[in-house]
């Protein structure tokens, strides 16, 4: 295992836009270095590597699900590292906490024992929405706190404001460099921290944690689902057996009705497969995807809701549904 791994943190809240810079910044890798990725997503399915799978070629991707990646001493968190870092010996790390998360207490903690020789962590990047910003949406406070840590803020989702608006909205924000892009878009020497190096390899000390089970269906009609309550929000998701197949705009029609507040989904369709990704009120963009394990969805909602009739709407858009 390497040390001082340089570790690059990509915060931002829901829908902000840190799974599209993760996307153009995995394509910028140089072919000769071993790259990896620690996602982490409020809910319990999983999607975003998923999502990033297209980008991610030569990548690792691991998981932390269920909000947990900001308890760094939880279980969770310091075995999915631990089995990333061994498995990958990446030359660079990024992470991605969920939007709902608190990035920095997990900078705090990512900086203690027993990481601090292994990762060279720098200051975050905070992708933000920049159109909301200037629209009057207020930044949630986990994020306001991890203000003062970044060295970059991203402001996506700037191609609707001119120079006056973004003029104003620079002017309410910290003196932190600002980047204006949209759909992610970021040069990798635009990166804080682009031109470190992972140092010389080092004894291996942390923790060997047990590889979990997956999960198996044990009838490929019935998907496997979970639900997760939290002071945060409600979530639930779905992973169906890649067999199953999806009516596209039949899913459209069921997520329109209903009032989540954010969606992602990879599903199998008589077409192919398609991904999407949206804040709640916004319209599905498909795009293709090179995803082809099983497909899942994943809500998040701020109240919770009816499960039992969340899951008969979703078996309903099923190609072989009546």
């Amino acid at each position: 295992m390497l040390t001082q791994i340089p570790t690059h943190l990509i915060g931002g809240p829901l829908g902000a836009g840190k799974t599209s810079l993760l996307r153009q910044l995995l394509a910028q890798r140089p072919p000769h270095e071993r790259w990896a990725v620690l996602i982490n997503e409020f809910g319990q399915i999983g999607l975003d590597a998923a999502l990033l799978s297209e980008a991610a070629a030569g990548v690792q991707l691991a998981e932390v699900a269920g909000g947990c990646l900001c308890c760094v001493n939880g279980a969770p968190f310091q075995v999915g590292l631990t089995r990333l870092l061994r498995q990958a010996r990446p030359q660079r790390l990024f992470i991605e906490p969920s939007g709902l998360g608190h990035p920095a207490e997990l900078l705090r903690q990512l900086r203690a024992a027993p990481w601090q020789s292994v990762l060279a962590v720098q200051p975050p990047v905070l992708v933000l929405d920049a159109a909301a910003l200037a629209s009057g949406a207020a930044l949630p406070d986990s994020q306001q706190a991890a203000l003062g840590e970044a060295a970059l803020l991203v402001l996506n989702k700037a191609e609707s404001l001119d120079a006056a608006a973004r003029a104003q909205l620079g002017a309410q924000l910290p003196a932190i460099p600002h980047y204006w892009t949209s759909q992610g878009q970021l040069p990798f020497a635009a990166l804080p921290g682009h031109a470190l190096h992972a140092g010389t390899p080092a004894l291996e000390h942390l923790a060997q944690g047990a590889t979990p089970l997956a999960a198996m269906w044990r009838d490929p009609a019935e998907p496997l689902c979970q639900v997760q309550a939290l002071a945060d929000g409600w979530s639930i998701g779905w992973r169906w057996h890649p067999s199953q197949q999806f009516e596209l705009p039949r899913v459209q029609q069921w997520l329109a009705a209903l009032p989540w507040q954010r969606a992602k989904l990879v599903l199998h369709s008589a077409a192919g497969w398609y991904s999407a990704n949206a804040l709640g009120g916004e319209a599905l963009a498909w795009r293709n995807s090179e995803w082809r394990k099983d497909s899942r969805l994943e809500l998040i909602f701020n109240t919770a809701q009816d499960a039992a009739a969340l899951q008969a709407g979703m078996a309903a858009c099923r190609a072989s549904a009546a």
